[in-house]
C-alpha cells in the first residue's frame, strides 16, 4: 500500500449512519413538538422567527425547502389564509390559519413588509435549508429530545397528528399535497388510535 493510498483510506469521512441507527422513529409528538418551538423561542437573538418558523412546519407539514421560499403574499392575516405552494410535484392547497400562528405571524409581520419572504436572515435574505436544518438541530438539543431532529421529522409530525385525530386518509393526503396516496396510509396504518379500544382494562 502506497502512502497515498494509506492517507486516502484513513482521512476519508466516516459513513452517514442510517436514520434507524440515530433514532427509533421518524416524527415528533406534540409533546416534543411544544418542547421544540419553547426552546427555539429562548435560543439566540431571533427566538420568536425560529419558534414561529417550527409552529408553521408543524401545523401546515411544510418542507423545509417550502418554509424557505414561503413569501408573504402567501398569507393572508385578515381572512386567516395560508396558500401552500408544494414543492417535489405536490399539490398546491389553502390551509387556514389559527390564533397561535396568526399571533405569531402578526408580531413576526413587518409594517410595512418591506421584503417579500417571512423568514429572513440578518443580511434580509431568505433562510437557507442549511441554516433551517441547523435551527431545529439546536432547538433539539436545547430541549434535550433523546434523538438528532431534522425538519422533516415535523411533516411527519404533522401527518401523524391528523392521522390520531380520526382525520379521513383523503383530507390527510389533500393538507399535506401527496399527489398519490400511498405516501398518506403509513400515516393511518401506524396511528396508534386505530388500537385503542383493543383491550378493556
Amino acid at each position: 500500500m502506497t502512502h497515498r493510498t494509506f492517507s486516502a483510506k484513513f482521512l476519508s469521512p466516516p459513513p452517514k449512519p442510517k436514520n434507524p441507527d440515530r433514532r427509533t422513529r421518524e416524527y415528533l409528538t406534540p409533546a416534543e413538538v411544544t418542547q421544540l418551538i419553547q426552546a427555539a423561542r429562548h435560543v439566540g437573538r431571533h427566538g420568536h422567527r425560529d419558534a414561529t418558523l417550527i409552529l408553521l412546519m408543524y401545523r401546515h407539514g411544510l418542507r423545509v425547502s417550502e418554509v424557505s421560499t414561503l413569501r408573504w403574499d402567501a398569507i393572508d392575516l385578515h381572512t386567516a389564509l395560508l396558500h401552500v405552494r408544494r414543492l417535489k410535484r405536490g399539490v398546491a392547497t389553502t390551509h387556514p390559519l389559527y390564533g397561535p400562528e396568526l399571533r405569531a405571524l402578526r408580531k413576526l409581520h413587518p409594517t410595512p413588509p418591506e421584503l417579500p419572504y417571512v423568514f429572513l436572515s440578518e443580511r434580509g435574505s431568505p433562510l437557507s435549508t442549511r441554516t433551517i436544518h441547523h435551527i431545529i438541530l439546536r432547538a433539539g438539543l436545547d430541549a434535550q429530545l433523546p434523538f438528532p431532529v431534522h425538519p422533516h421529522m415535523l411533516r411527519h409530525a404533522c401527518g401523524f397528528y391528523l392521522a390520531n385525530q380520526g382525520i379521513d386518509t383523503r383530507a390527510i393526503q389533500q393538507y399535506l399535497g401527496h399527489r398519490s396516496i400511498q405516501h398518506t396510509v403509513r400515516y393511518t396504518e401506524l396511528a396508534p388510535q386505530r388500537f385503542r379500544d383493543f383491550w378493556n382494562d
